[in-house]
């Protein structure tokens, strides 16, 4: 294939903002799909037209009302007559184009990936693989423009089936075998095990299963990363640390014997839609040369949660999914210190009731009346005002490929305090080891006497630094828009799997 050829290029996801979203997997296939277009259309090494994003239409996705219904009948191990008639709900929209797999026995059901607080849904290795298949099968047609796609980008476990339907059932189609493959690995803690009796559900024959190894069940995460042609993580921090055992979560073999097969691209920002300036859910707009506003957005936010708007000590917020990787319960263990110290904290976020407990204990303790107010839920208005309004970010993540908190934060003029981990380490320089260039403070180990001592320093600097003005201007001046860096970054990938699967 000739370096200037624009390419066709498919996403494979299970989760796409706003349609479907659990956690930063969303943010990054909607915002990748979108700037990959705004670099790459009518470009000499660019794409060829809009990125085809496939995606379950799961319960409540409000489908876009242009949208048209196509008709797909496609293998199915679970259907009697052995084929499934589905639709693909098709529009454009977001600046790419999005293929909803309607097919309401898979997904039209209460959760994602299973009912909230209870498991996973006991077939998902079926849900997700119909989903593959579905996009694999448009795909071999032509999909939605009549010709088959160069690359096909899949993501994390969900959609490890495409890579083993590539390699089996499509491999002589020149269509799916003849494309590169790309796997972005979001979260490598989550594998998508799938035990030997239900392997079948994947729709592979067993003369295939049986030459994957699935006599002993399959990790459909570690199937996409030896198959795919190009493997890579969401930073080159968070790459590196998972070729450790530490890290590696089981995998780390397997990414190793990859060689330089596997890296790390460090996720972007939309800085269209994370703007201070023109943020609609924000009581204030602000910006970087003109911050006035982030004050009226404290004394707002401390008023909706029930905190003394007129009290000057610091507010920390923190954002994400309730779960032990986002260091949620290193907070729990750290706030009775805090509180001691003056520190207010306002958390958002929802979960796992058993991480949650003993942060929900201190908030409703005598000292932490008043001094903590803890959100259980998601929403979305209320976490910009939380980025807006708050003295300081925390991100004390066990582990952490990327994130983009931290990167929000920066951008609302809300210094991060983060754990020295993967993709934080990448995007927050310690203002301490590097007064000149310093945006944030970064702590080392999952200690929460290290969290509360890098609160301390960061109370110190706002407190008497004259230079906390120049701390909170580098960091709302920091470009990690996709378009800069990221997306460009892709497209090199793009080209150099291509290139490896044509030889």
């Amino acid at each position: 294939m000739s370096s200037s050829r624009p390419i066709r290029v498919a996403f494979i996801a299970a989760e796409c903002e706003p349609w479907a979203k659990t956690g930063g997997l969303a943010d990054v296939v909607d915002a990748l799909a979108r700037a990959l277009g705004q670099v790459g259309l009518g470009a000499a090494c660019g794409l060829a037209d809009l990125v085809d994003v496939y995606l379950p239409n799961y319960r409540g996705i409000q489908v876009p009302g242009a949208a048209q219904a196509v008709p797909l009948s496609v293998p199915d191990p679970l259907a009697r007559s052995g084929t499934t008639a589905l639709r693909l709900l098709i529009s454009e929209t977001h600046g790419y184009r999005l293929h909803l797999v309607d097919h309401p026995p898979a997904f039209d059901r209460d959760g994602l990936y299973g009912p909230p607080g209870d498991g996973d849904h006991p077939d998902n290795a079926w849900r997700f693989g119909l989903l593959c298949r579905a996009a694999l099968e448009h795909l071999r047609t032509g999909g939605s423009t009549g010709a088959p796609p160069d690359l096909i980008h899949i993501h994390d476990w969900h959609t490890g089936p495409a890579a083993l339907l590539r390699d089996s059932v499509y491999r002589a189609d020149p269509a799916i075998g003849g494309a590169a493959m790309l796997l972005t690995v979001h979260n490598l803690a989550y594998h998508g095990w799938t035990p030997p009796e239900r392997a079948p559900e994947l729709g592979l024959s067993p003369r295939e299963l049986a030459a994957v190894g699935a006599t002993n069940g399959i990790d459909l995460l570690r199937a996409a990363v030896t198959r795919s042609d190009l493997v890579n993580t969401v930073s080159p921090g968070f790459a590196a640390e998972a070729l450790t055992p530490e890290f590696g979560m089981g995998l780390d073999g397997d990414l190793r014997a990859r060689g330089d097969r596997f890296f790390g691209i460090l996720n972007g920002l939309d800085t269209e839609l994370w703007d201070p300036a023109t943020d609609d859910a924000l009581p204030a707009r602000y910006s970087r040369e003109n911050r006035s506003g982030k004050g009226a957005c404290r004394r707002a936010l401390l008023g909706e949660l029930g905190l003394d708007p007129s009290d000057a000590r610091p507010v920390l917020s923190m954002i994400g999914r309730l779960d032990r990787q986002k260091g949620f319960d290193l907070l729990a263990a750290a706030a009775p210190a805090l509180i001691a110290q003056g520190f207010r904290l306002a958390v958002l976020g929802s979960g796992s009731h058993e991480v949650v407990e003993p942060l929900r204990a201190v908030a409703q303790s005598p000292a932490g009346a008043g001094r903590i107010a803890l959100v259980e839920r998601f929403d979305r208005d209320l976490a910009r005002r939380m980025y807006a309004g708050a003295d300081g970010f925390l991100m004390p993540s066990r582990f952490e490929p990327c994130g983009t908190g931290q990167m929000v934060s920066l951008r609302y003029g809300t210094p991060p305090i983060v754990r020295a981990t993967g993709g934080l380490r990448d995007t927050v320089i310690d203002v301490d080891r590097d007064p000149v260039a310093g945006t944030g403070f970064a702590f080392e180990g999952e200690d929460p006497k290290a969290l509360v001592a890098a609160c301390a320093r960061f109370e110190r600097h706002r407190s008497g630094d004259r230079a906390w003005d120049s701390l909170l201007d580098r960091g709302m001046a920091v470009d990690f828009d996709w378009r800069s860096a990221s997306a460009p970054a892709y497209l090199e990938a793009y080209r150099r799997a291509i290139a490896l699967r044509a030889a």
